[in-house]
């Protein structure tokens, strides 16, 4: 198996950073570790970050005053008809490596940012298909719960706040009329074989991290439509969530357009520990 892949980051997308930004903080007490005009405001779009446990949970909005639909952010908003998943972002040991696979495949990389001792490429959704995924490397870390990490700031292990709440992302979900199709098509482009899970349903297993692929039946089409979190008291969650007026079933959260998955923290059904080393 070539190399290490880690479920790092997940971005989510909104017409307008608020109240998404405030209903994550408040429903799994995160604290932000980064708020950001993305790439100088070169493409319109800002964020914030939430460190949860090791990896993070980002969302991505078009600016204030932009054209939304001269921003990706707001053409994918028009795509997916509102707020939703938006980017998996993986982290590896040799982003060279993959982008020159990627290349084999023939899948286009449409940005590679690098600085310092950060690695990204991020590949063409229409070759990826399900979501926008990102691939990056931070040389001469093995951690994931200390040291750089270009997308969340230079120094947010030092900075961040742990919550009470959140212990982790153990995995994410997609959605696609052909959740097979798409299953062994991002199974060539990370280079992991596809399994089934407890319920059957496909799955990649990553070194931390799983992906699964559902079928989309909510009416949005094919995306990223929800993200496993592991939540230290499911019940006081769904709580706050109702309190907030946010929609809830028996297990799952709705906040911007994406369904949060409560996983109860001491189980984490398989998931690996987030200070697990490559």
């Amino acid at each position: 198996m070539p190399g290490f892949l880690w479920l790092r980051q997940v971005c989510l997308v909104a017409r307008v950073l608020e109240p998404v930004e405030s209903d994550l903080a408040q429903v799994f007490d995160l604290g932000a570790c980064l708020h950001d005009n993305l790439f100088g405001g070169k493409f319109g779009i800002h964020n914030v970050v939430f460190p949860v446990a090791g990896a993070f949970l980002e969302v991505t909005a078009p600016h204030p005053g932009a054209d939304p639909l001269q921003t990706p952010a707001g053409r994918y908003l028009e795509r997916r008809k509102g707020d939703g998943g938006y980017m998996v972002i993986l982290e590896c040991d040799d982003v060279d490596r993959r982008a020159a696979h990627m290349e084999s495949l023939g899948v286009r990389i449409v940005l590679h940012p690098r600085h310092d001792d950060f690695n990204e490429i991020q590949l063409h959704p229409r070759d990826t298909g399900g979501a926008l995924i990102a691939i990056n490397e931070t040389r001469g870390r093995t951690t994931m719960l200390e040291g750089p990490y270009s997308p969340a700031g230079p120094q947010w292990w030092l900075e961040a706040r742990t919550s009470s709440v959140a212990r982790g992302i153990p995995a994410v979900e997609l959605q696609s009329a052909d959740p097979e199709n798409l299953a062994l098509r991002w199974s060539r482009i990370l280079e992991r074989e596809v399994s089934r899970d407890a319920s059957g349903v496909p799955a990649i297993r990553l070194d931390v991290g799983s992906l699964r692929f559902v079928e989309a039946a909510d009416g949005r089409g094919e995306g990223l439509a929800g993200v496993d979190i592991a939540v230290t008291d499911p019940p006081a969650v769904l709580a706050t969530a109702q309190q907030r007026g946010l929609a809830t079933t028996a297990h799952t959260v709705l906040i911007g357009g994406t369904r949060f998955r409560l996983v109860p923290a001491r189980l984490r059904h398989g998931a690996a520990r987030e200070e697990r080393n490559p």
